[in-house]
C-alpha cells in the first residue's frame, strides 16, 4: 500500500478551456495501470474545448449544474450524481451553466503502451451559439 501524495490545483489552460477551470490530479496510473482520475471545478459559464478520449471517458458530478454534449448530439443538463459516459473517440465538451459553479470527478485510460495515440484530443473552443441552455 502507498498513500499518494497531494498535486497542486491547476489553472485550466486556455487553449482547451472558456473561463475558470481548476482541476486537482487524484490519480495517474503507471503500467500496469493506465487509470486517470481528476476533479475539475468549473466557474459559472467555463466550459472545455471540444475534444475527445481514445479509450472513452466518465464523468461523475459532484455539485453544481452543468452541461454536456456531444458532436450533433443534445445539450445534456447534469446535476450531483449524474454519470456521463462518453465512449472512445466520440467528439464532446462538458462545464458549468451560465449561472452555477459545476465540479465533476473526471475518469478515463490511457491508451495501451507502445501506441501512437493521444490519451485525448483537443480541438477548436465551443462557441457562444454552441454553448446555450437546452
Amino acid at each position: 500500500m502507498e498513500k499518494l501524495p497531494n498535486l497542486p490545483t491547476t489553472k485550466g489552460p486556455a487553449g482547451m478551456f472558456t473561463g475558470d477551470v481548476y482541476f486537482d490530479v487524484v490519480y495517474q496510473g503507471e503500467e500496469p495501470s493506465r487509470m486517470r482520475a481528476n476533479t475539475v471545478r468549473f466557474a459559472p459559464g467555463a466550459r472545455t474545448a471540444w475534444h475527445r478520449h481514445t479509450v472513452g471517458q466518465t464523468l461523475y458530478v459532484t455539485e453544481g449544474t452543468g452541461l454536456v454534449q456531444a458532436r450533433g448530439g443534445d445539450i445534456v443538463v447534469m446535476h450531483p450524481g449524474d454519470v456521463i459516459y462518453t465512449p472512445p473517440g466520440e467528439e464532446h465538451w462538458h462545464g458549468a451553466t451560465p449561472g452555477n459553479f459545476m465540479t465533476h470527478l473526471a475518469l478515463w485510460e490511457a491508451p495501451a503502451p507502445g501506441g501512437e495515440t493521444p490519451e485525448s484530443t483537443w480541438g477548436e473552443h465551443v462557441t457562444a451559439a454552441e454553448y446555450r441552455l437546452p
